[in-house]
């Protein structure tokens, strides 16, 4: 099993002494979205958790409790952006605090295992193509040696983020100004030793040295694990994501980072309510099991093909 902590929410910065008790306990419940009343039992033993993807924008709790993490693998999707306070609201100050936080986790875990986001890519009046080059430009330098890929999506706009988008004055590029304005940044990334990637893009940037990309990586996890995994594509997730199936453990409406851009998140009013449920030593990640909630195990298995196999002539 791979576990996805979290595209829901950011797990490592606000929920990350909830997630090592359910570690020490080894199992969590996940609430269905689409059905509230019908919650999952997670088995979390190290046996049955092949890798975890982590995705935060501000790991900075974690970093002291990495060793309660020794049993298992794992990897960080690792956002880290140009924006101000206007567009990331309540994000610590980045280059005294998130940048340095980045170059501890790569020294701790190893640049293999810290992707770098830039994601997602918003065009304003303020935050222009010249204005993301020249803070790309400036987070690259800062993380050179730190990182082996950099990630980026352009922002897409969902009913959650549409109000904001509009405030904001968001707008779209050309595609031949977009490849442009790929290109100086895919050049940026490899001077600093970096590739480049899209996440979930309809848009083919490979004649700009960026490739289609996938979060939940098979090649990376296999890498990582030192084993080959049987996995296949997240059926999930949209058509233009390159994920592997994961099982997601985070809650919408739970994130505190208060990006405009934002789309796990819909009501700030439910984003508040639901942080006052917030229980660290509860197995729900926000809230509490209620009388007409339906708990079922789910069934969980560890991915590791760890039999060998052999190929003869003529067989595939």
């Amino acid at each position: 099993m791979i576990l996805s902590a979290s595209r829901r929410t950011d797990i490592p910065t606000f929920y990350s002494e909830w997630f090592f008790n359910r570690i020490k306990e080894g199992f969590l419940y996940v609430r269905n979205p689409m059905n509230a009343h019908q919650i999952s039992r997670i088995d979390l033993s190290p046996e049955v958790v092949d890798c975890i993807v982590f995705w935060t924008k501000n790991p900075i709790p974690m970093l002291p409790r990495l060793p309660e993490l020794d049993a298992y693998k794992y990897y960080f999707q690792f956002t880290l952006t140009g924006y101000g306070k206007d567009m990331e609201t309540n994000l610590p100050d980045k280059k005294g605090q998130l940048i340095p936080a980045f170059q501890e986790l790569a020294g701790k875990i190893g640049k293999k295992r810290v992707i770098w986001r830039y994601d997602p890519i918003v065009f304003t009046k303020k935050y222009t193509p010249d204005y993301h080059i020249r803070a790309f430009t400036q987070i690259a330098e800062a993380l050179d040696g730190c990182t082996e890929k950099c990630v980026i999506s352009f922002v897409d706009i969902y009913a959650k983020n549409r109000k904001n988008m509009q405030v904001v004055d968001s707008y779209e590029m050309s595609h031949d100004d977009l490849e442009a304005f790929a290109k100086a940044i895919a050049d940026i990334a490899r001077s600093h030793g970096m590739s480049m990637a899209t996440c979930a893009e309809v848009v083919d940037l490979e004649k700009c040295g960026i490739e289609h990309n996938c979060c939940i990586d098979k090649k990376l996890i296999e890498e990582i694990i030192g084993c080959d995994i049987k996995v296949a594509k997240d059926k999930s997730q949209r058509p233009e994501c390159g994920c592997m199936e994961s099982v997601e453990i985070g809650s919408y409406n739970t994130c505190l980072n208060g990006c405009k851009y934002c789309y796990a998140n819909y009501s700030p009013d439910a984003v508040k309510a639901n942080c006052k449920c917030y229980d660290p030593a509860s197995p729900l990640l926000c809230g509490s099991v209620g009388e007409y909630d339906k708990i079922t195990e789910r069934k969980v298995k560890s991915l590791k093909q760890t039999q060998l196999s052999f190929r003869f002539d003529g067989q595939e």
